[in-house]
């Protein structure tokens, strides 16, 4: 009789565990989501304006329109701070130039007509790097991120500059993003990030996050591509899977992006304690 309560008590516990991390599961999904509002509204925007002509102006042009509109309400809302906007315009205009560089040198194309194109640039490209700080922005406020022995400033600071950078110069010298990402592994090595789900505190190696985030972008940037947001070589005559290696290239563009939000919120913090 004994071993049979005991049974169905650790029955009981094995089901009530389960139903935790479920539960768990699904509220970490929620905050994601909420997080990636402004993603999903750039994919629904592609997906949208691509199946359905819009009139007046050259779909490129309703696309900045629409960011632009999305962005103004989520400051007004109270969903990003003006703070975040700042640091979101900030990578809108890396991002931009990287645009600008990357499609003078062929890597890729926007081959539709807009009138808000610079060197051959939609303005609206920038929007979806800024949308990954926007993400990155949006998810370290709703899960209470915190970071874990992270490395000093001057450490930090060359490391995303160099990863940036490699972004333009391997088209002149060699591509040197393997070195750096085995030089972020060892930067970052006893690094955590700690965030919150539900009242319960998770960590996770910082060099994992960029991997899974930048693996999820890639995922992203295929759906992109498939709704014409902009075309690689190969994608010209028909739709095609973006390479796989382009995942590196994701993953340091990660790095980038947290490094800079994390840099900014350190020297913030350090101002509010004064």
């Amino acid at each position: 009789m004994n071993i049979t309560i005991q049974n169905n008590t650790q029955k009981k516990t094995f089901k009530a565990q389960i139903l935790g991390a479920f539960q768990q599961l699904v509220r970490f999904g929620w905050e994601q989501a909420l997080s990636c509002l402004f993603p999903v509204v750039i994919f629904s925007s592609l997906a949208i304006t691509q199946m359905i002509p819009l009139p007046f102006l050259p779909r490129y042009d309703w696309l900045l329109l629409i960011f632009l509109l999305m962005q103004i309400w989520m400051v007004r809302s109270g969903l990003e701070t003006r703070d975040e906007l700042k640091v979101i315009t900030l990578f809108h205009l890396i991002g931009l130039a990287l645009e600008i560089f990357k499609v003078h040198m062929g890597s890729w194309a926007y081959p539709e007509e807009g009138y808000f194109k610079v060197f051959g640039v939609p303005l609206y490209s920038g929007f979806m790097y800024a949308s990954v700080v926007s993400y990155l922005c949006q998810a370290w406020r709703r899960l209470k991120i915190d970071l874990v022995k992270w490395p000093p400033f001057f450490m930090v600071v060359p490391l995303a500059a160099a990863i940036y950078l490699n972004f333009f110069t391997h088209h002149y010298w060699i591509d040197i993003r393997y070195w750096l990402a085995g030089l972020v592994m060892i930067v970052f090595w006893k690094s955590w990030v700690t965030y919150e789900v539900g009242g319960t505190c998770y960590r996770m190696p910082i060099a994992l996050s960029f991997v899974l985030i930048g693996f999820f972008i890639w995922i992203a940037e295929n759906i992109a591509t498939f709704f014409g947001a902009w075309e690689y070589p190969n994608q010209a005559d028909a739709w095609s899977l973006v390479h796989l290696g382009k995942v590196s290239s994701w993953v340091l563009l990660v790095i980038v992006s947290f490094l800079i939000v994390a840099t900014l919120k350190q020297v913030k913090g350090k101002i509010l304690r004064g």
